[in-house]
């Protein structure tokens, strides 16, 4: 009626001590660390996209009201500390944003952004991290709302 199993466990093969493993605290820290650096990388879009506004000319019929570039800027570099701080010390790489962006995708980069700091904040809520929650929860309010600072041009 009951034959015994003839093969390994699959369980004691996945224990074998020879396979590193990584605490639930490192896997947490390595998704914040993912997320924050995703959402750096919008920031840095959307201050380039703030500078680009800046530069126009003051008669511009498009200008409208320009987004704080100086702001964005600081929040930028907020997140690229949480993201070293939670790499052992590493920055970011960040790349220089595309000169392609016009402020049309401004909207999607907002909504991105704001979606990006979401996810972020859940993930350092499961972890504990209040540094982080402060940070992400500011940049979730800062990228809620209406975007006409940047979608006026």
């Amino acid at each position: 009626m009951y034959e015994p199993i003839r093969t390994k466990s699959v369980h004691t093969m996945a224990a074998a001590p020879e396979i590193p493993h990584r605490s639930r605290e490192e896997e947490l820290d390595i998704r914040l660390a993912g997320q924050l650096t995703a959402l750096l990388t919008v920031t840095d879009e959307l201050h380039a996209l703030a500078r680009r506004q800046d530069a126009r000319p003051a008669g511009d019929p498009g200008a409208g009201p320009a987004p704080d570039a100086a702001a964005l800027a600081e929040a930028a570099d907020r997140i690229a500390e949480q993201v070293a701080r939670l790499s052992g010390g590493h920055y970011p790489l960040r790349a220089e944003p595309s000169d392609a962006g016009s402020p049309s995708r401004a909207a999607a980069l907002q909504q991105r952004a704001h979606t990006l700091a979401g996810n972020a904040l859940a993930v350092a809520t499961s972890r504990g991290d209040t540094a982080v929650i402060a940070l992400a929860a500011e940049r979730m309010e800062a990228h809620t709302g209406p975007v006409r600072d940047l979608a006026s041009a």
